[in-house]
Parts: structure tokens; C-alpha cells; sequence
């Protein structure tokens, strides 16, 4: 492994420009995993049962397509200067046509039709995030080799993923919600207004792309890797990058415990909506919540790098993962009422789970690049791209 001494040093550009990437990711990721559900379910009349199995069909497809797009990655240059960034940039646009796709009002189709156009739609954005996705996360790996530089990439990423989320929680629900009185139980509710999130998609697509633009501009690549172990294609490099990441232990342990933070961000992301709409029936107040459970992570955000720099990132993660774990199985024999006393409650409860979620999403993606230095170390193989893709 060699630097460059041409490239100016690590700075600011690089955690900006990389804060960037993730809030380009962020913008398509948060809409889609907050509003595609409801839009099917509420609004283009898709039943829950035959959305599930949308659901289970696209996640089996993107098993495979992540492999197959880290490998491409890894294997086929789309420039001369950058292993990474033409691949963003051309993910970056086909995403924008892919998320608006998914929100088209195909309410005049059959129902077939909707449920044929739900799970392409779905499945070919799924293709073009992952375009994006992992040859940006490969990229943490090849700006800096150094740990802590590599901390702090991480939380500038994590803040780059934490605005869109809170934009779109904050600003969106005033814009697709509409009060309705119920004739039937003359009861105010809130009715999701589904022909406003295409032109909603649009704008979040262009601002998508204009931020992934951004990370091409403002990073710069300083670890060069040689092919020591000469990388392979097609079959022999998929089962290749298995080899490399089930035995690296430090990959896989970091893998399932990412499995677990997922879980519970992407399940408390899609039904925070339908708590305050249908139990509180007060979808202005996702906002608040939404503030409340990222104020661990934002707190955390100034403090992590000290406290990985003293204790060590492993020490740091989990035992604020305990706090977490702790905090969700009280919550489970906490009475929760639908006032605001309740309210209260359930942003105390979020905010207590997030205390370790928000701490391992702010350092994994260090972690993740320390544990792909170590498989490089092991092979000689440059299988970043295929290693972050089965991640």
C-alpha cells in the first residue's frame, strides 16, 4: 500500500464532501423508507398482505444485485482517475428517474398493474442506490488510512444522514398530510395526500444529485491499493469476497450488530408516521420526535471522537448499546396513553434506544473500513467494493 504526496491533506473538504454523499443517499433512502409504504398502502390502494410480499421479493433481489454491483465496482473502471466516482455519478442519475418511478399516481392502472409497477419500481431503485451506495461507503476506506481520521469521516457521515431524515420529518408531514373530519365519528384525522409526493420526489432527486455532485468535487482518494492478491471475476470473485468476509471476524461481528440497528431504525423510521397519525392523531408532532430521538446522536456527534480516542471505539459502542438495550425493554412495561403525557413517554423511550443506536451508526462505517484495511491485509485483494456490498 502506498499514498500520494501530490494530494493536499486530509481537511475539511474531505468530511464535507463526504457528509455530502450520505445526505444525497439520505434524501432518496429517508423518502422511500418513510412514505413508500403509506403511499402504496393509503394512497394507490395496495393491501398490506400483497405489499409484504413486494417487500420479501425485493430484499431477496437486492441480496444478489449488492454482490453483483460491489463486484462490478471493484472490477470494471467507468474512469481513469477514480475507481469511486463515476459510479456515483452515474448511479446518481439514474436514482433521480427510479425515485420518482416509485411515486408515480398510478391510480388508473388495474390492480395488477399497481402491484406490478410497485415491485419494479422498487427493485430498480433498489439497483441505482446500490450504484451509489457502495462505491461511496468503499470510498471511507481509500481517503485516509488513518483510525481516527477514519472516526471522524464517520460522523460527518452520520450527520449527513441525519439531516434529510429530519428535513423530511420535519417539513414533509405539513405538505403530504391533509385533517379530514371522519363523518362517521366526527373525529379530525389526518389523510395522507399521495399526489404530492411526486413532485415532492423530484425535488428531493435533484437535491440528491446536486450533493452526490458535491462529494465527487470535494474528496480526495489518498490510499492506494496493488492488486497483490490479483483480483478475480464473475463467479470466482463472488465466492472470492465470501471467503474474505466470513473470515474476517471483525467483518461479520460488525455485520450483526448493523443487522440489529437497522431493524430498529428502519422499523421506528416507517411507523412513527402511523403512531402519530392513527394513535396520537397528531402528525405534526413527528418532527418533535423525531428531534427528540436524534438528540443522542447529535450530542454524541461532538463527543465521540474524544471518547473513542481515550476508551476505544469497541469500549465507546457498546456500552452505550447497553444503555439502549436497556432503555428499550423498560419501555416495553412503561403505559403509554394517546395525550400528551403519553407523547411524552414515547419520546422519552425513543430517545433512551437511540442513546446506543445513534452511537453505533455514527462510528460503524470507521469500523466497517477498519475491518476491510484488515481483510486487504489478509488477502492482498482491493475487494473493498464487494466486501462494503455484502456488508
Amino acid at each position: 500500500m502506498s499514498k500520494t504526496n501530490t494530494i493536499r491533506p486530509f481537511g475539511w473538504q474531505d468530511k464535507l464532501g463526504y457528509a455530502m454523499g450520505d445526505m444525497g443517499c439520505g434524501f432518496s433512502f429517508q423518502l422511500v423508507s418513510t412514505f413508500m409504504q403509506l403511499f402504496y398502502l393509503q394512497y394507490i390502494g395496495i393491501r398490506a398482505e400483497d405489499y409484504a410480499v413486494i417487500i420479501l421479493i425485493s430484499k431477496a433481489f437486492d441480496a444478489v444485485n449488492d454482490v453483483v454491483i460491489g463486484n462490478l465496482v471493484d472490477t470494471k473502471r467507468l474512469g481513469k482517475k477514480s475507481k469511486y466516482m463515476p459510479w456515483i455519478i452515474a448511479g446518481g442519475l439514474i436514482l433521480v428517474i427510479f425515485n420518482i418511478m416509485i411515486f408515480a399516481p398510478v391510480t388508473a392502472l388495474p390492480y395488477w398493474g399497481k402491484y406490478a409497477w410497485c415491485l419494479a419500481a422498487y427493485c430498480l431503485w433498489s439497483i441505482a442506490y446500490t450504484m451509489v451506495n457502495v462505491p461511496y461507503g468503499s470510498l471511507h476506506s481509500v481517503i485516509t488510512d488513518d483510525p481516527q481520521q477514519r472516526v471522524s469521516l464517520s460522523t460527518f457521515r452520520s450527520i449527513g444522514a441525519a439531516l434529510p431524515a429530519i428535513v423530511i420529518m420535519i417539513v414533509l408531514p405539513g405538505i403530504v398530510y391533509n385533517k379530514v373530519e371522519n363523518p362517521v365519528t366526527g373525529i379530525t384525522e389526518e389523510v395522507l395526500k399521495g399526489e404530492t409526493l411526486l413532485p415532492v420526489a423530484l425535488v428531493m432527486s435533484i437535491v440528491a444529485f446536486a450533493t452526490l455532485w458535491g462529494t465527487t468535487k470535494l474528496v480526495k482518494e489518498r490510499v492506494q491499493r496493488n492488486d497483490e492478491g490479483q483480483n478475480t471475476t464473475g463467479m470466482t470473485a463472488f465466492f472470492s469476497a465470501f471467503k474474505s468476509f466470513f473470515t474476517n471476524r471483525a467483518m461479520v461481528g460488525a455485520t450483526i450488530a448493523t443487522v440489529a440497528s437497522v431493524a430498529l431504525f428502519n422499523s421506528t423510521m416507517a411507523l412513527n408516521n402511523m403512531v402519530f397519525q392513527y394513535f396520537f392523531n397528531d402528525t405534526g408532532k413527528v418532527g418533535v420526535a423525531m428531534i427528540g430521538s436524534y438528540a443522542p446522536m447529535i450530542v454524541f456527534m461532538v463527543l465521540l471522537g474524544k471518547l473513542t480516542a481515550k476508551f476505544g471505539k469497541k469500549t465507546v459502542v457498546v456500552s452505550c448499546m447497553l444503555i439502549g438495550a436497556v432503555s428499550g425493554l423498560v419501555s416495553l412495561f412503561v403505559p403509554i396513553s394517546a395525550d400528551m403525557t403519553g407523547m411524552i413517554i414515547y419520546i422519552i423511550c425513543l430517545m433512551g434506544l437511540n442513546v446506543g443506536n445513534a452511537v453505533f451508526q455514527i462510528s460503524v462505517w470507521a469500523i466497517v473500513a477498519d475491518c476491510i484495511e484488515v481483510s486487504y491485509r489478509k488477502t492482498g485483494k482491493s475487494e473493498e467494493s464487494s466486501l462494503y456490498a455484502l456488508y
